[in-house]
């Protein structure tokens, strides 16, 4: 979802990673959707799923008992992927899927009790207002469960190399990839860390293989990243109060990561 010509195919990368995924992949969501809504059921609930991707966030969250869904995309491939994950695993027709922009969501044709939208906003070209169009989107007594990524002192490299990934060619990006993957081994070696220890539990993390990942991260953009701080000052016009956050202090040199908000509207 974006507002700029420059972009990440982020569908293809997805599309990819959908054709692997598998039980332990599913339950990995599932758990992590569930970690980030902490105490909030979601059984009965409406459910928006704004930048589906692959579709897995939306399984899960059918998994977990929402009675309806609808996940979006601007990405005509992760819509189509959604579509094809969501009709393989998920027998009951209690969702749709949807072509269409964040920044087209209209609260007058309908608003939910769970808006969600795990690492997408910072892809828009305007994270500020994609955050409020997503805000706008909580039904009164809803919930507002996003992911975004935490600015670091690098974020003005990242987004420079970025720009630079997604405009080269595949074999570019491949040998582009091959660096990050190898300085990052010395990083965790240095650290006293394997990258083969790290991958064994990335999976289970995450619920997304690393190599997707690497991908996704080198060329996401258009790009932003925001504080805390920089958060509550957008949130707070929208009616909504923090509930939880779950921030992590990073360097950023190898990925700024994502911070996880949830908020509720009063």
């Amino acid at each position: 979802m974006t507002t700029t010509d420059v972009r990440f195919e982020f569908g293809k990368n997805w599309e990819d990673y959908a054709r692997s995924i598998d039980v332990q992949e599913i339950e990995a969501a599932t758990a992590c959707l569930s970690n980030m809504m902490g105490e909030v059921p979601l059984a009965g609930r409406s459910f928006l799923d704004i930048g589906s991707g692959s579709g897995i966030h939306s399984l899960a969250a059918l998994r977990s008992g929402v009675s309806s869904l609808l996940a979006v995309d601007l990405d005509l491939d992760s819509v189509a992927t959604t579509r094809a994950v969501l009709a393989k695993f998920w027998e009951e027709k209690n969702y749709q899927v949807r072509e269409q922009s964040v920044f087209d969501l209209d609260p007058a044709s309908g608003q939910f009790d769970v808006v969600y939208s795990w690492g997408v906003l910072h892809h828009t070209g305007n994270m500020a207002q994609a955050i409020r169009k997503a805000a706008a989107m909580v039904a009164p007594g809803g919930y507002l469960a996003v992911a975004l990524y935490g600015k670091t002192r690098y974020c003005g490299i990242w987004w420079r190399i970025k720009r630079w990934y997604v405009s080269s060619d595949p074999d570019q990006q491949k040998r582009a990839r091959g660096w990050y993957i190898r300085l990052f081994s010395y990083y965790l070696l240095l650290r006293g860390q394997t990258l083969t220890k790290k991958l064994a539990s990335f999976k289970k993390k995450r619920g997304m293989s690393f190599e997707h990942d690497v991908h996704d991260w080198m060329g996401g953009f258009p790009y932003e990243s925001v504080t805390p701080e920089e958060l509550y000052r957008i949130i707070e016009p929208c009616g909504l109060r923090l509930l939880k956050a779950r921030t992590h202090r990073r360097s950023g040199l190898f990925g700024s990561g994502c911070d996880e908000y949830l908020f509720g509207k009063i």
